[in-house]
């Protein structure tokens, strides 16, 4: 016997599990909410976020918004299915409907409904501005919520315990329950102390989240060297990738790369949610060898830092230490670029300096006496990007290439940490979650990074958004339903 019954169960508590319980209620169902985490800790990975919005105003995305994601919706696929998407998608074949890629009705969709999701989600009190951010050169404009992803959090929630959800906190949904003929009527779910329970309901929504706090998935999917991440915050831990493992265990099509997550350079020393480095464009990167290994300045900071802290990942132990020296003490608000709460390693000399962060003086020495040589001392300008290059030096530094040679020298150690994977289920523009031919399944949505949808390169500020937007959608259409 089901522990309770309700028309729309929605697993996970994060933006999309909050904005699709409410959606749901708007439309008049009885909404359940499941979350791992107890109340306090509510929230997921939102709790924690800014929460960047890749909008140039509160009605508009970006002028790349479309593009930039239709360039990593994929890996390399088959130009004649592709091709099949250039017709009405009741006319795709099964396979193209089923296929890992972010497809452009699904774009589409995404781009259209942003403006009229942040109008919604004002009707709750929320507010939006273009604030500060942490990128002190950015090729994109940023729309965040006046406090954050906590703010979210706050107005949805308080909005849904006032419509009646009844929220079931420390329980985690485990496996889905089906009928006779397949249609998703409930979930089996893990509580306090290890009971076992089951809610049922007319249709469940998934928005646990991805797998960044499960070790075996982490390890299964892109291999031993995820031992070297770590989730970019505690909201991250919690999610273990149940909700994507249960789709896929009653024959949900996969979308995403598995293999990948959206990575971001933080402090390993600190303990505070998004440690951020963001300072290294102006200094040097050096592994543990002491030696130079990328060019840590090929653009603006926000539209690179990605592919950067990707070979930081790469180097032995994932991780690596940026070199300043005193020139970035000047930088106009530079610490707007520093989020960790740790200090940096200071140092009068560069030996010294190489035997604080542990890493061989002479060969730090030497990196560092070929990199000034390869620096031309041409016009430097920190906060736009000033072309100033090395010569004659591989990796080439494209941007800011002055010398290290003005002392106090600090350091910051680096790592890659997994703010979330990418890996996850395949939606239609209703976010219903498709099986492997095509059709969606019935009863089953999902919102946010559960839904996989990117690859190779992340299209930076758009997490939250989409776990607004398609939540809105899925409690809407799921809620027709009862």
């Amino acid at each position: 016997m089901a522990d309770s019954t309700s028309d729309v169960i929605v697993a996970g508590c994060g933006i999309g599990g909050m904005a699709a319980a409410v959606a749901a209620l708007q439309s008049g169902a009885k909404v359940t909410v499941l979350e791992r985490a107890p109340h306090d800790e509510r929230g997921g990975q939102t709790r924690y976020t800014e929460a960047y919005l890749r909008m140039k105003s509160e009605h508009e995305v970006t002028d790349d918004f479309e593009a930039h994601l239709a360039e990593n919706a994929s890996g390399y696929l088959d130009p004649s299915l592709v091709h099949a998407t250039a017709g009405p998608r009741e006319s795709w074949p099964g396979i193209v409907k089923s296929l890992s890629f972010s497809d452009p009705e699904l774009i589409s969709t995404f781009a259209d409904s942003a403006g009229p999701t942040i109008q919604w989600l004002k009707q709750f009190g929320l507010k939006f501005d273009f604030l500060p951010t942490q990128f002190l050169t950015k090729s994109q404009p940023r729309l965040l919520p006046v406090g954050g992803g906590l703010a979210l959090i706050e107005a949805l929630g308080a909005a849904a315990e006032k419509a009646g959800a009844k929220f079931e906190y420390e329980t985690a949904a485990t496996g889905l329950i089906q009928n006779s003929t397949g249609q998703v009527i409930g979930v089996r779910a893990t509580g306090k102390g290890g009971l076992m329970r089951e809610f049922s309901g007319k249709a469940v929504v998934l928005a646990c989240g991805g797998f960044e706090g499960n070790a075996e998935m982490l390890t299964r999917y892109m291999g031993p060297r995820s031992n070297f991440l770590r989730p970019v915050c505690r909201g991250g831990y919690y999610n273990k990738g149940e909700g994507i493992q249960m789709a896929l265990d009653i024959g949900a099509a996969p979308c995403g790369d598995f293999g990948s997550y959206h990575a971001e350079p933080v402090d390993p020393r600190s303990g505070i949610a998004e440690p951020s480095v963001f300072i290294f464009p102006y200094g040097i990167l050096v592994n543990s060898d002491g030696v130079r290994f990328t060019d840590e300045a090929p653009g603006t900071v926000d539209a690179w830092y990605e592919r950067v802290t990707r070979q930081i990942f790469n180097q032995a132990n994932g991780i690596a230490y940026v070199i300043l020296d005193a020139r970035h003490l000047e930088i106009p608000n530079y610490k707007l670029g520093l989020r960790t709460d740790q200090p940096p390693i200071v140092s009068n000399g560069i030996r010294e300096l190489a035997n604080r962060i542990g890493v061989p003086a002479d060969a730090l020495n030497e990196t560092v006496s070929r990199y000034n040589r390869a620096c031309s001392g041409g016009n430097y300008t920190p906060l736009v990007l000033d072309g100033l290059s090395t010569r004659g030096i591989s990796p080439a530094k494209s941007n800011w290439a002055h010398r290290i040679d003005r002392a106090p020298f600090h350091a910051y150690p680096i790592i890659s940490s997994n703010v979330f994977t990418f890996g996850g289920l395949k939606v239609d523009s209703r976010a219903r979650v498709l099986n492997n031919e095509g059709d969606p399944i019935p009863g089953l949505y999902a919102a946010g990074e559960i839904i996989g949808s990117y690859y190779r390169n992340y299209t930076g500020a758009t997490s939250v958004l989409k776990g607004a937007v398609f939540g809105r959608l899925a409690g809407a259409d799921a809620a027709t339903l009862y």
